[in-house]
């Protein structure tokens, strides 16, 4: 490569401060080699490498503020999964879950709260999974459209206790709800139970949730098609129509069960 020919194609080498020269160095990477053209412009690799870094950096800085702001807003007490979904909720912008993490490892950002372990349980055995109906379509126009469900657990002492519940998604009303120490069919039907004895025509309604082994029980899919309800599942490894739910498990341990010492199931029934 000639330095005749690089100063037709690129202009004055001696141009501009080393900013400038990196920009036209990169503009230029297709065509040449980088070590040639440091070469050419008198500067080094190592500072035009540096220079990238701190592009990439850069690029990221909005981002990193709006996650500085969301964790601020919230006192530090959620992790990055949370931190993801309340940039979708409040701000609507989507971030993969994995950029989110690395960012705020970056910044040095932590829950302020331990998670507690989660236990993940299989569809069983011969269960049913049905199609995601929802599709990422979590707006409702009235209530009774669309409810999510899910389960979730709080150790007390030394047991385990489990909590079902669905919430409307058109007002994000808990609707029913169902506490038990035995994590089984039972918890999740007598928890739909209680919802249709307080909401008696729910034709048309979309009851979504994941692959849990209550969600794909034959007692499941037998009852919710009696009433006129639809059945939706999130695949595997997708958790984004559940999102919402999720987010009201957190908000309720978090705020209303992790920062008391509650040492029964009447007192976590309290708070």
């Amino acid at each position: 490569m000639g330095e005749h020919h690089v100063k037709k194609v690129l202009g004055n080498l001696e141009a501009g401060g080393a900013a400038q020269k990196y920009a036209t160095i990169k503009k230029a990477a297709s065509e040449y080699t980088i070590s040639e053209l440091c070469k050419l412009f008198g500067v080094s690799r190592s500072g035009y490498y540096a220079y990238l870094k701190r592009q990439n950096m850069d690029r990221d800085k909005p981002l990193k503020e709006l996650i500085q702001a969301v964790y601020k807003k919230y006192d530090g007490k959620y992790g990055y999964r949370q931190i993801q979904l309340f940039l979708l909720q409040d701000h609507g912008v989507w971030v993969n879950h994995k950029k989110v993490l690395r960012l705020m490892q970056e910044m040095r950002l932590r829950s302020r709260v331990r998670r507690k372990h989660r236990y993940y349980y299989a569809a069983s055995k011969g269960g049913r999974v049905t199609e995601n109906v929802l599709q990422r379509n979590i707006e409702a126009d009235a209530p009774n459209q669309k409810w999510v469900t899910d389960v979730t657990q709080y150790r007390v002492v030394d047991t385990w206790l489990y909590l079902s519940a669905i919430k409307d998604l058109f007002n994000s009303e808990i609707v029913a709800y169902h506490m038990g120490v035995r994590n089984d069919n039972q918890l999740v039907l007598r928890t739909f139970e209680k919802a249709f004895e307080k909401t008696k025509d729910v034709t048309g309604l979309i009851v979504h949730s994941d692959q849990g082994f209550q969600y794909t029980s034959y007692a499941y899919h037998d009852m919710l098609p009696k009433v006129g309800a639809q059945i939706s599942m999130s695949r595997r490894g997708n958790c984004y129509d559940n999102a919402s739910m999720e987010s009201f498990f957190s908000h309720l341990k978090t705020e209303g069960l992790y920062p008391y010492d509650i040492r029964s199931m009447d007192g976590t029934k309290a708070n």
